[in-house]
C-alpha cells in the first residue's frame, strides 16, 4: 500500500516515455528507391485540379496546359546536369544558394548555406528543392488557368525571358512570357535575406477583349521521403485553414486520394523535420486548396496547390496577384518574425511544438536566451535544469521531507510486516494508521516525478524538433546534442568504428546514458525501500530499464536527466540529514523519530494507540 501510488507514477512515466517512441510508432513509410529511367521522365505537375482550364476540366480538350509532359531524357542525371538543362537566374545569399529555371519558371534549386548534411562542415549543404531530371525532384511553380481554353498560357516547357541573371535581397528579377495572342504573362520574383520568396503574378491584356484567368501556385515532391517515423513528430503535408491546423501523413493520400479545402488566409506546405516548402496566399483572399498524390511506385508524387479567384482583365489593363513561398530551415525566430511581418495566420505552427506547447515554447525561448549569453546549448541545458529545480524547490522539499519520514519509518514498517505476515489487509490498515499518526503522505514522494513529466517532454520536443539544436556541440565527445551519445559500448566507447546492426541498437549504450543510470541508482538508494520484496526488485530494475530506454534519445536530454538526478541527490541528501533519516544501507535510522509498531487493534479497531504513544515518548 505504501508504495502503490509511487509505483503507479513510475509505471505511468515509463509508459509515457516509451509509448511515443516505441509502443505506438506510425508505420514506417517505404524507402523510396532511386527513380528509374522510365519513371523520372520529367513529367511536370498538373495545374490545380478543378481549376478552370486545368487538365480534365470541362472544355479543355486539346488545349496546352500546365501538366503537359516535359520532354526530358529518360534517365536520372546528377544535380549539376539536371540544372544545366535550363537557362537560369541564380541567387547567393547568406542563407541560400541556388537558382530559378527559366524553362517552366520553376523555383527548383534551393540549398541551405549554413546547414550541412552531417556535422562535418565540409559536407554538402542541405538541399530543400531539387530539379526534375535528378534524384527526388521537389519544386514550386506559379501559373494561370484560363477560362477560355483557346487562350495559351505558359506551361512546363515554356522558356521565360529574364531581365537579369541574378536575384538578390532588394533586387528582384522579372520573368516574362508572351503567348503571341496579345497577353503578356509576368512573374516578379524577389528573395529576402532568409527563406521567403515573394512572387507577383501579373497578366497584361493587349487584346481588344476582356480575358479571365485563375492564378495558381503549387509545390510538387516526387517520391515518398524517408521520414523519422516517430509519433511525436509530424512530417508530410500540413497547413492552417480557416484558423485551424490540419496535418496528414503521406499514407493518407494513397490510392490517389485527395483533400480539398476552401480557406481564407493560412498556408499549406510539405514539411520535413527541420525544413519545409510552404505556399502562403494573400491572407485576405479566399482560395481553394488541393492536396493529392498521383502516380504509383517510383512514379509517385505529392502535390499541394491553391487556386485564387478568377481575374477579369479588361483590354489594356493588367491584373496582379501576390503569392509567397517559404523554402528553407524552420528557424523559430525567423518563423515568428514572418508571422508578424506578413500577418500569416498561425505560421508558428509550422514547427511541431507538441501537446505541451505551453511548456515547449517558453522552454525554447529560455534556452535560446541562455545560449545567447553562454554560447553553448549544453551549458544552457545545465542552467535550465537548475532553474527548473528552483521553480519546483518548495514542492520537492515537501516531497523529500515526506520521503525522509518514510525512510525513518522503515523499521516500524518491517515490524508490521513480520507481525501480520500474509494478512495484507490488516497490515495495510495498520500502515495507514501509522502514516496518519506520524503525518506522513506515502504519495508525496512521487509528486516531483509527476510534475516534471511535462517539463521532460517539453525539453524532449525542443531537442528533437527545433533546428536550433541540430549539430550543436557540448564538451568532449558530444558534437550534436540532438543526436544520441556516439561513444557506445558496442564501439568500445569510440576505440573502433563499425556499423552496429539494427537489432543490436537496444544494447548500444553510450557514456551519458550510463552516467544517467548511475545517478538514478544513487538517488533511488536515498528513497525508502518497499516492504514488498517484489516491489523492491521492480525498483532495483528501474535504473537499468531507464538506461537502456534513454540510450537512443538525444544526448542533450540524457545530460538533462543525469544533471537533474545529481541536483536531486544533493537536495534530498541535505533534507534527509536534516530530518535524521538514515542514508543508505539497512539498520536503524540516524535519529529515532518514529514510533514502534502499535499493539494489535481491538475488536473496535482502536487498539495500540496508547502503547504506541508511550513507546514513542520512551
Amino acid at each position: 500500500m505504501d508504495q502503490k501510488n509511487f509505483i503507479i507514477a513510475i509505471v505511468l512515466s515509463v509508459l509515457i516515455i516509451m509509448g511515443w517512441q516505441y509502443a505506438f510508432p506510425p508505420a514506417k513509410p517505404p524507402v523510396n528507391q532511386q527513380q528509374t529511367a522510365s519513371t523520372q521522365n520529367g513529367t511536370a505537375p498538373q495545374a490545380p485540379s478543378g481549376a478552370p482550364g486545368a487538365p480534365g476540366a470541362p472544355g479543355t480538350q486539346g488545349t496546352a496546359q500546365p501538366g503537359a509532359p516535359a520532354n526530358q531524357p529518360p534517365q536520372i542525371v546528377s544535380r549539376s546536369e539536371a540544372l544545366a538543362r535550363s537557362p537560369r537566374v541564380t541567387f547567393d545569399t547568406p542563407e541560400l544558394v541556388g537558382s530559378i529555371a527559366l524553362k517552366g519558371a520553376r523555383i527548383d534549386d534551393v540549398r541551405l548555406v549554413k546547414y550541412r548534411e552531417t556535422v562535418d562542415p565540409k559536407s554538402p549543404p542541405v538541399p530543400v528543392l531539387s530539379p526534375v531530371g535528378g534524384e527526388h525532384p521537389y519544386y514550386a511553380e506559379f501559373g494561370w488557368s484560363p477560362a477560355d481554353p483557346s487562350i495559351k498560357v505558359p506551361g512546363p516547357d515554356s522558356v521565360w525571358t529574364a531581365d537579369k541573371d541574378t536575384v538578390a535581397p532588394g533586387k528582384p528579377v522579372r520573368l516574362t512570357w508572351d503567348n503571341g495572342q496579345g497577353l503578356i504573362f509576368a512573374l516578379d520574383i524577389s528573395l529576402d535575406e532568409y527563406f521567403m520568396f515573394d512572387v507577383k503574378q501579373s497578366v497584361e491584356n493587349k487584346t481588344d477583349k476582356p480575358v479571365t484567368v485563375y492564378p495558381w501556385s503549387l509545390v510538387v515532391r516526387y517520391g515518398e521521403p524517408k521520414a523519422e517515423g516517430i509519433y511525436i513528430l509530424h512530417e508530410g503535408p500540413y497547413g492552417v485553414f480557416n484558423n485551424s491546423l490540419k496535418e496528414w501523413g503521406y499514407s493518407d493520400f494513397k490510392d490517389n486520394k485527395q483533400q480539398k479545402i476552401a480557406t481564407t488566409g493560412g498556408w499549406v506546405g510539405i514539411t520535413d523535420k527541420y525544413w519545409m516548402a510552404t505556399l502562403i496566399p494573400d491572407q485576405k483572399q479566399k482560395v481553394d486548396v488541393t492536396i493529392k498524390q498521383t502516380g504509383s511506385g517510383p512514379d509517385l508524387k505529392y502535390q499541394i496547390d491553391y487556386i485564387a479567384p478568377g481575374q477579369a482583365i479588361a483590354p489594356g489593363a493588367t491584373a496582379t496577384t501576390d503569392a509567397k513561398l517559404f523554402a528553407g530551415a524552420k528557424i523559430v525566430r525567423i518563423i515568428s518574425d514572418y508571422e508578424t511581418k506578413y500577418g500569416i495566420d498561425k505560421f508558428d505552427l509550422t514547427i511541431d511544438w507538441g501537446w505541451f506547447w505551453f511548456f515547449t515554447k517558453p522552454l525554447f525561448w529560455l534556452l535560446e536566451w541562455l545560449y545567447v549569453h553562454l554560447g553553448n546549448f549544453g551549458l544552457s541545458i545545465l542552467i535550465l535544469t537548475v532553474i527548473v529545480k528552483a521553480v519546483f524547490f518548495p514542492l520537492a522539499n515537501k516531497s523529500y521531507a515526506a520521503m525522509s519520514k518514510m525512510k525513518a519509518l522503515q523499521p516500524e514498517m518491517e515490524k508490521l510486516k513480520e507481525r501480520y505476515g500474509e494478512d495484507r489487509q490488516r497490515m495495510n490498515q495498520e500502515l495507514m494508521q501509522l502514516y496518519r499518526r506520524e503525518k506522513v503522505n506515502p504519495a508525496a514522494g512521487c509528486l516531483p516525478i509527476v510534475v516534471q513529466i511535462p517539463v521532460f517532454f517539453a525539453l524532449y520536443k525542443v531537442l528533437y524538433t527545433t533546428i536550433e539544436m541540430r549539430h550543436q556541440p557540448f564538451f568532449g565527445w558530444i558534437k550534436d546534442l540532438s543526436a544520441p551519445d556516439p561513444l557506445t559500448i558496442l564501439t568500445g566507447f569510440g576505440l573502433f568504428q563499425w556499423h552496429v546492426p539494427e537489432f543490436l541498437h537496444f544494447f548500444n549504450i553510450g557514456i551519458w546514458p550510463l552516467i544517467m543510470g548511475v545517478t538514478m541508482y544513487l538517488q533511488q538508494k536515498l528513497n525508502p525501500a518497499p516492504t514488498d520484496p517484489v516491489q523492491a526488485r521492480v525498483f532495483q530494475f528501474l535504473p537499468i530499464l531507464f538506461t537502456f530506454m534513454l540510450a537512443p534519445f538525444a544526448a542533450g536530454l540524457v545530460i538533462y536527466w543525469a544533471w537533474s538526478n545529481t541536483l536531486s541527490i544533493a537536495q534530498q541528501y541535505t533534507i534527509m540529514r536534516r530530518h535524521g533519516a538514515q542514508i543508505g544501507g539497512k539498520g536503524k535510522p540516524a535519529v529515532a523519530t518514529a514510533a514502534p509498531a502499535p499493539a494489535p487493534a481491538t475488536a473496535e479497531g482502536g487498539g495500540g494507540g496508547k502503547k504506541g504513544s508511550k513507546a514513542k515518548k520512551r
